[in-house]
């Protein structure tokens, strides 16, 4: 991909326990007769360098996404912080020219499509360290852009610290904030619950019209 902004790896947060639908993989459930993981991959991919599925238990369930699936490295599944080390830690490993990571939820059909864009320029701006969304007066922790190099600081956080929530992780840094417009549909919306998946099906109508 050519662009003026550096190289950038996405993941998709995909690993989450699903508690509130019952249990199971979220993104797998389905708006307008695709899955939710669908829409999220084809918002997100044609603006990275890259894209990884963070993912627990048997990968095999993704393998129609040909995606690279990346577990958890801290166990216990003590949320979206160890997903993004996961993804920065085979990003190093892996794409070793890539210096920052893009994360975004599973569960997000709608994300913008200029997210990468507009992270990485509010970085640059603002000579931040991260940058993270937010929308309608409301910030998203877990849709941010990362620095490959902070993830051994990261990991001391989950590990030494049990560290969970990540706003208390990126107040350590210089933070660039990029705000989307919640309307006509939020950008972030994301479906957690049964009833989010009818309210989704319906903003999905909205934008198709």
């Amino acid at each position: 991909m050519t662009t003026d902004r550096p190289e950038t790896l996405c993941v998709v947060l995909a690993g989450g326990l699903g508690r509130r639908m019952g249990g199971g993989d979220k993104p797998m459930r389905e708006i307008g007769g695709r899955m939710i993981l669908d829409h999220v991959i084809d918002r997100l991919e044609p603006q990275c360098d890259g894209l990884v599925l963070n993912a627990n238990g048997d990968p095999s369930r993704f393998a129609r996404f040909g995606l690279p699936v990346v577990a958890d490295t801290i166990e216990g599944y003590p949320g979206p912080l160890a997903g993004i080390l996961a993804a920065l830690d085979w990003t190093a490993a892996n794409r070793p020219g890539v210096e920052w990571v893009v994360s975004a939820a599973g569960d997000c059909p709608f994300l913008p499509r200029d997210l990468v864009a507009r992270l990485q320029q509010a970085r640059m701006t603002e000579d931040a360290d991260l940058a993270v969304a937010a929308s309608g007066g409301r910030p998203h922790p877990v849709i941010g852009l990362w620095k490959v190099a902070l993830r051994d600081e990261l990991r001391h956080a989950l590990v030494e610290e049990d560290m969970r929530k990540i706003d208390r992780w990126t107040a350590r840094y210089h933070l660039a904030t990029v705000s989307w417009p919640a309307e006509p549909v939020d950008p972030f919306f994301n479906a957690n619950t049964v009833e989010d998946l009818d309210e989704a099906e319906r903003l999905a109508g909205l934008l198709q019209g």
